[in-house]
């Protein structure tokens, strides 16, 4: 028998790894609204961290701690509502908006409750969670001053985190629903008000006071309640599109088998964000024993990073939503077919965002009022973590489509137990019991995630992520 020639097996390569164009037509509608929501999202974000970073590099500093620190709060209210949110995703593909209701509530109930907890505990221990990153290394920066700026931006931060939870809780369910315009035009709104209101108030505009870091923390605490109230508004003005809203808050029932199953689910998912977090933020200190100018290089570094990170972030919402509707429906060939393809989009559009961030890197640093040293700093870690880009793209694909199917347990092994077990320990003997500078420790911290391209390629092969939650 004649053998297949190689632009044969091609052909066979590319339909099993590419779409055709209703694929593509299929995503770019789920994609594209998200895509653009983070895009300027972060665009804005970095506007108003170039404007912080004008003020000087202890407020930009204080405020970068800060940030590190509301990072876990965020990420946790994002594992929280990720559990119930493979239920919603998968009672949309069933169109039992009921379901749809129970999880909602579930979602809205996690959220108040975290929310207290963590502004208690910003609150109670405010000097001793910013002071963990405060390290003198000779650099001639002022940490006490970094350190007041740093409570001054927390204390109004904390009022912005209720309506961050709730906004997410809705905005989270509208997508699983598909309705993914509503939050992208809330999001845009809300960081349009920030940007314009991080102008006027930390460089005192219009007759206002310049405010520096507090008014940068005003300006996102009101940009966060218009966001919640355009996403709740038009959510309780549309029953038709969002039926869930109906008698959302009659009672709030969930029964109580669906609360344990989502429980069962979710909890994995929740402390795997949690601790992810958590230990993200701890080799972030072990970073910062190499003095308050890594603290601000890495500030410019993520800020940019995230920009140019939008299509690698965006795809793992993309992979949650298409793979959980897929599930709902019981097409196990289809699902297997569409994840494959779009954990390839996901790498190939994340590689060539990653030279684009090699090529632009040198750009960005000069608008921020600091030293030479710190930017040529930001700018090698710029290039460092763009290096990683395809490999972070199929982690996050892949740790989504675990996700989809309930295998939370696993997500939670292969994700934040791998940081605390591997990661987390690389970061602290290399930072505590060596001389090494910063570039090669993060650069050491970031390769050893390879071990984790093995393990998920491993666990999406074997199929064991294909699950009917609420069938």
């Amino acid at each position: 028998m004649t053998q297949p020639s190689f632009f044969v097996k091609l052909a066979i390569a590319m339909k099993k790894y590419f779409g055709d164009k209703k694929f593509y037509k299929m995503v770019m509608a789920v994609a594209i609204p998200i895509v653009i929501q983070n895009a300027i999202s972060n665009f804005v974000n970095m506007l108003d961290n170039i404007m912080v970073g004008q003020v000087g590099t202890e407020q930009m500093s204080g405020v970068a701690i800060v940030n590190q620190l509301i990072f876990v709060y965020n990420l946790a209210i994002f594992g929280a509502i990720s559990g119930p949110g493979i239920f919603t995703a998968q009672y949309v593909g069933q169109k039992n908006d009921k379901g749809v209701r129970y999880t909602v509530r579930f979602k809205l109930i996690l959220s108040v409750v975290i929310s207290v907890a963590s502004i208690l505990l910003f609150t109670l221990f405010d000097n001793t969670l910013i002071g963990w990153f405060l390290h003198d290394n000779g650099d001639g920066l002022d940490l006490m001053a970094t350190l007041g700026y740093a409570k001054s931006y927390l204390k109004v931060m904390l009022v912005g985190l209720l309506p961050f939870a709730l906004t997410n809780s809705y905005a989270g369910t509208l997508r699983e629903s598909g309705e993914t315009k509503v939050p992208m035009y809330a999001g845009l709104t809300a960081v349009f008000v920030n940007l314009v209101l991080n102008y006027i108030l930390i460089f005192g505009k219009l007759g206002i006071p310049a405010m520096g870091v507090v008014g940068a923390a005003v300006a996102t605490v009101i940009s966060r309640y218009v966001e919640l109230l355009i996403v709740m508004v038009w959510t309780h003005t549309h029953k038709e599109r969002a039926a869930f809203a109906v008698g959302l808050y009659k009672g709030f029932f969930i029964p109580g088998d669906l609360c344990w199953k989502i429980i069962k689910t979710g909890s994995p998912l929740f402390f795997n964000e949690f601790l992810w977090s958590l230990g993200m933020s701890a080799i972030t200190q072990c970073y910062s024993t190499r003095g308050l100018q890594v603290i601000a290089a890495f500030n410019i570094s993520n800020t940019i990073s995230n920009l140019f990170n939008v299509v690698l972030i965006s795809m793992g919402n993309v992979v949650a939503i298409i793979i959980g509707q897929i599930l709902g429906s019981g097409d196990t060939k289809e699902v297997v077919d569409t994840d494959r393809k779009l954990i390839t989009l996901a790498v190939l559009a994340s590689a060539a965002m990653a030279m684009l961030l090699m090529i632009l890197a040198p750009l960005f640093p000069k608008f921020y009022n600091t030293t030479d040293d710190i930017r040529n700093l930001s700018v090698r870690l710029m290039r460092t973590v763009a290096i990683f880009f395809p490999m972070h793209a199929f982690l996050n694909a892949a740790y989504f489509t675990l996700r989809s199917g309930g295998k939370t347990f696993i997500t939670f092994l292969f994700d934040s137990a791998f940081l605390w077990v591997i990661s987390w320990p690389v970061a602290y003997v290399l930072s505590r019991f060596t001389a090494i500078t910063i570039i090669p420790l993060y650069a050491i911290v970031l390769s050893v995630e390879v071990i984790k391209v093995v393990l998920g390629a491993i666990l999406l092969k074997k199929r064991i992520w294909i699950q009917d939650l609420v069938a």
